[in-house]
């Protein structure tokens, strides 16, 4: 039956979800990279689009934009719609060095100043990662396309502005790779729900060497290889 947010039946969703955080694009990838493609539901601007992809049943569904949002469709997936796999595929800010805008970010951890790491369990922050399953076909299939990819941390941020300074420098430290405002959640769900999930994120803007930021048709030329790498992890 349908949900608060999903207006549709459980069989009209299909087990493995595309999950980019703005709506045009999935239903740019819906029609352009689906076959047989069909709208399941629209509730409050977020579609969901059910095909197939090299012949194997995929949805394409947004998330909207940070934790809260994307948990919302996340658990109601997960837990009412038998989904058992999502991948986000979208854009980060870079925080290392060592990324470079352009770049394919494929996320095995998410570090994040949300409240999902430390809601469920008093007194432990959980450790929030990705599938290894999905990861690793992600990182092969961006590979064997020619594709530069990194593999490790990002952060996801509940604000896109804020006047703490030190926060970034401090992740760099560490190793984070970049900063989006996602992944933890989508990983705290798939935890909560004992399913799979991963991040692929081109990289869009880079916040410390002042690389200029993909114009508009270069974040849709360039999404296109993160998103065969996230659809290859759906079907791993």
């Amino acid at each position: 039956m349908a949900t608060p947010h999903i207006a549709c039946e459980p069989g009209d969703i299909a087990p493995l979800v595309i999950m980019p955080g703005d709506p045009k694009r999935a239903e740019r990838i819906a029609k352009t990279r689906m076959d047989d493609v069909r709208l399941v539901s629209d509730v409050r601007g977020i579609a969901a689009w059910t095909g197939t992809v090299d012949g194997v049943p995929m949805t394409a569904m947004a998330s909207g934009m940070g934790v809260p949002s994307l948990s919302i469709y996340a658990t109601e997936l997960f837990s009412q719609y038998g989904v058992r796999r999502i991948c986000r595929v979208g854009t980060c800010g870079g925080i290392s060095s060592k990324v470079a805008v352009r770049d394919v970010i494929v996320a095995s951890s998410a570090h994040t100043n949300s409240s999902v790491a430390t809601l469920d369990i008093p007194g432990v922050s959980l450790s929030l990662a990705a599938s290894y399953d999905m990861l690793r076909a992600a990182v092969e299939s961006a590979r064997d396309a020619g594709r530069t990819v990194h593999v490790g941390a990002v952060f996801t941020s509940d604000f896109f502005y804020s006047s703490r300074t030190d926060v970034i420098p401090g992740l760099d430290r560490l190793g984070t790779l970049g900063v989006e405002m996602e992944a933890a959640g989508l990983y705290a769900c798939a935890l909560a729900n004992d399913a799979e999930a991963l991040a692929v994120l081109t990289v869009s803007d880079h916040l410390k060497d002042g690389s200029a930021d993909l114009s508009a048709d270069e974040r849709e030329t360039l999404f296109q290889g993160a998103l065969e790498a996230a659809v290859a992890a759906l079907k791993a």
